[in-house]
């Protein structure tokens, strides 16, 4: 399957039948995204050797203004779409086959995992997945630690405070945190004090 018809299948959110051609498919790229990200998180490089390398797993240019600090970590990086000036600090696991947007001016946390793929619940068919994109919007924060599940949207302007589990949307302009994530302010209070990322 190649590569167009693979991104369309996961972008309609359709199953994944473990042993298809879709799940070949899907793991073909898995190795082409091993042996990018071993490149990009060897030695050290200057921003433009980041933005390039991270430009070849996406498979599409990032902006001048993107910034990542590696290691970074995909099992797939074809279905990653960033805005400009989006900053993605070290030691996050992209698992982006739902597709991963992350929208302008957005800045990721040490070692957030946003994770697009749930698997079967029927055990007899529990290597079946099922993908569902995430949509991070602009200006948003997402501190340390986050994992956001399966098809979750985060708002313009949100804050997701660290270790937060976001298991269902965030509104925009708000700051969400716990396990599982909830509302616990509107964002751009004035308190003297960083949301607890």
């Amino acid at each position: 399957m190649e590569l167009k018809e693979l991104l369309e299948h996961l972008n309609r959110g359709e199953r994944v039948i473990n042993g298809s051609e879709a799940h070949r498919s899907m793991s073909a790229a898995a190795y082409e995204a091993m042996e990018l990200t071993a490149r990009l998180n060897s030695g050290c490089h200057g921003p433009d050797q980041i933005q390039a390398l991270f430009s070849m797993i996406i498979g599409k240019s990032v902006d001048r203004a993107f910034t990542l600090f590696p290691p970074f970590y995909t099992d797939f990086g074809k279905n990653i779409t960033v805005g400009k000036g989006v900053f993605i600090n070290s030691g996050c696991r992209f698992q982006d086959q739902g597709g991963i947007t992350i929208g302008e001016g957005s800045l990721i946390g040490h070692n957030v995992v946003p994770a697009t793929l749930n698997h079967e619940l029927d055990p007899d068919r529990r290597k079946d997945m099922h993908p569902a994109p995430i949509v991070i919007g602009k200006r948003v924060w997402i501190g340390s630690s986050v994992t956001v599940c399966p098809g979750v949207t985060i708002g313009d302007g949100a804050v997701v405070a660290a270790g937060a589990v976001v298991t269902r949307d965030v509104p925009c302009n708000t700051v969400a945190g716990g396990v599982p994530a909830r509302k616990l302010k509107d964002a751009g209070q004035r308190t003297g004090a960083a949301a607890p990322v």
